[in-house]
């Protein structure tokens, strides 16, 4: 019987001693990134993604900035939303600028009534991107703002391509 709990607990203690001197998290090396020194995420790597951010902490700089506070006299969240979109930060001291591929553009936070919305943008109202940017943006809503999304994505323009996106935003 002791031999037997020796070969059963000998080689667990080992595994648990040899395991503290790693850090479960870090993902490096080969089979997480391929080969040390290349690129962890698609935002350093130019071209992988819709849009990259020029920022290196996107939350952080977007929490610098003042909300854009907007009343109105809407109630459905879709109408709040396009509301969001036509106020959202134009300038770098109402918006972070993420670089994307043919056109830059602008996030910010816009409180419509009680509603917070994250808020991505072109500059120029008149400058329409992919609507898939828009999937790519909710899908990121909590990388790029530190909140959760609170419902879907909501666009300005047409069915293929549009000026501006707004997510509602849960940062309790």
């Amino acid at each position: 019987m002791l031999t037997a709990m020796k070969k059963i607990l000998l080689p667990a203690l080992a595994v648990l001693t040899l395991s503290a001197c790693e850090d479960p998290f870090n993902r490096e090396g080969v089979g997480f990134t391929g080969i040390d020194g290349e690129p962890r995420t698609i935002s350093e790597v130019k071209g992988a993604a819709a849009f990259v951010p020029q920022a290196t902490n996107i939350p952080a700089e977007l929490a610098e900035l003042p909300t854009v506070r907007v009343t109105s006299d809407e109630t459905e969240m879709s109408k709040l939303a396009k509301v969001a979109i036509e106020n959202g930060g134009r300038t770098d001291t109402s918006a972070v600028e993420l670089s994307g591929q043919s056109t830059n553009l602008l996030l910010s936070t816009v409180q419509v009534n009680n509603s917070l919305f994250a808020v991505l943008r072109t500059a120029e109202g008149d400058t329409r991107v992919e609507n898939s940017i828009g999937s790519a943006f909710g899908a990121q809503t909590e990388r790029f703002t530190g909140c959760l999304p609170a419902g879907e994505v909501y666009r300005k323009g047409s069915s293929s391509r549009s000026s501006g996106f707004a997510v509602p935003l849960n940062c309790h």
